[in-house]
Order: C-alpha cells, then sequence, then structure tokens
C-alpha cells in the first residue's frame, strides 16, 4: 500500500514538472508535430472535396438544384393509355434524378415528395393554388436551376418522343434545354429525336426567375413509349441522362 502511495507521489511530481515545462524544447516540438498533423488532416479534406469538385467539372461550391415532379394529389396529369398516371411517372424519374444528383455532390430541393399536391382543402382553386406555391418554393430557394419533370400526351397515337421547353427570352433556359434534350435525345430508346422548344405561356416559365426547364419525357398517349414510362429501369435511365445534362450545364 505505502509502495503505491509512492508510485503515485512520483507520478504527481511528474506531472508538476510537466506542467512547468511547457516551454521547453520538446514541449514545442511536440505542439508543432500537433499543429501540423491537424493542418494536414484540414487540407486532405478541402483538396478530396476540391478533387471531387474538379473531376465532374462543377464549381468549388456546392450547386442547388430544385426538383418538381409535376401534378399531384387530386391533379393526375395525363392518363396513358395503359392508364398510367403522368403523376406517379413524374415522382418516380424525380426521386431517382435526387439520388443521382446528391451523389455529384449537389444540394437537391423538391417541391413535393409524396402524392401530395401543394394546396389546402380550403383552396377555392387547387390547381392555381398548387402552382403559386411551387414558384415561390423555388423563389425562396435561390436554386442554381430547376427542373420540372412531366409527360406529354396527343391525339395521334404515332407521336413519341421526349422534349424539353425553355422560357422563350431565357438565353441559360435555352442552353440548359439544349444540353438536356441532347442526353435523352441519346438514348437507344429514344424512338424520336426532338428538338428543345421555347414557350411563353407555361406557368411555371413565366413565373420562375432562375434558370428552368419543363422536361417532357415522353408521350403517354403512345402505347410502346407509355409500356417504357412505367419501368422502373426505363425511369432510372432517364433520371441519369437528365443528371449528365444537368453536371455538363453547371461546368
Amino acid at each position: 500500500m505505502s509502495e503505491n502511495r509512492g508510485t503515485q507521489g512520483r507520478y504527481a511530481e511528474l506531472g508538476e514538472r510537466l506542467r512547468q515545462n511547457k516551454d521547453s524544447r520538446a514541449d514545442r516540438w511536440a505542439q508543432y508535430f500537433l499543429m501540423l498533423l491537424m493542418y494536414l488532416a484540414i487540407s486532405a479534406l478541402a483538396i478530396s472535396n476540391e478533387a471531387v469538385s474538379a473531376k465532374l467539372g462543377l464549381p468549388i461550391h456546392k450547386p442547388v438544384v430544385v426538383l418538381d415532379a409535376g401534378h399531384g394529389g387530386i391533379d393526375p396529369g395525363k392518363v396513358g393509355v395503359n392508364q398510367a398516371l403522368e403523376k406517379e411517372i413524374n415522382l418516380a424519374i424525380v426521386l431517382k434524378l435526387k439520388a443521382y444528383l446528391e451523389a455529384n455532390d449537389m444540394t437537391v430541393y423538391l417541391t413535393r415528395e409524396t402524392d401530395d399536391g401543394l394546396y389546402t382543402s380550403s383552396d377555392s382553386n387547387k390547381k392555381r393554388a398548387d402552382m403559386n406555391h411551387r414558384c415561390q418554393l423555388i423563389e425562396e430557394i435561390q436554386p442554381d436551376l430547376v427542373v420540372s419533370i412531366h409527360q406529354n400526351s396527343y391525339s395521334q397515337e404515332g407521336v413519341c418522343g421526349p422534349q424539353i421547353f425553355y422560357y422563350k427570352t431565357s438565353e441559360q433556359g435555352k442552353k440548359l434545354a439544349e444540353l438536356l434534350q441532347e442526353r435523352l435525345n441519346s438514348m437507344p430508346e429514344c424512338m424520336n429525336r426532338r428538338v428543345v422548344k421555347a414557350n411563353g405561356d407555361y406557368y411555371l416559365l413565366l413565373h420562375v426567375s432562375c434558370p428552368i426547364v419543363i422536361a417532357e419525357t415522353g408521350f403517354l398517349s403512345n402505347w410502346q413509349e407509355a409500356g417504357m414510362l412505367v419501368t422502373e429501369a426505363y425511369q432510372d435511365r432517364l433520371a441519369w441522362e437528365l443528371c449528365l445534362g444537368i453536371v455538363e450545364y453547371l461546368r
């Protein structure tokens, strides 16, 4: 027991000496070494983030993207020849695209993440309330770009192919639209290679100030295209190609 006390006393004395010799050469080297390790760790983290961004050709800051799944709630959008609902296909593609963009170090916001529309039970004009809320949300976020996903329909069954719309006077919107259209046209499954189209009437295009496009990824009035649009594999392919187009735009 007395031996333990003696050992403890020696440890206490040694500790006191170390505290009194903080300015000794050994202690200064220890502090220097610790600071060097901290500097290297911070530098490694910074280099890692910059390397990832540089590899993708993205700016060092995190880009912000808003994805809008068209329709929702009581508004199904287009109903396909196979009874597929546009609102469900839109959301499925948006969720897949969100995952791809986040994997590429982007901050992604969704106007809706479920089947619910952006209106309340007390809104007399639910469609207008829904569109207003989407625009307000986007304007509050002020993203680098917005992609609104939709599906198309036409009276003639043979009409098909994805098409991107942009606001008629937006140069950045046109640039984004062209890059996305190019990616969608490159898909082997694309049955009709369309060109981008300017528009001055669509509500979102009119009321959102940042670069925005509406991506009509297919025609639900075409049996073959409607059949592809309800498959997870084709939805995933569309999301991947849109992701590549967005990355290219942000370079």
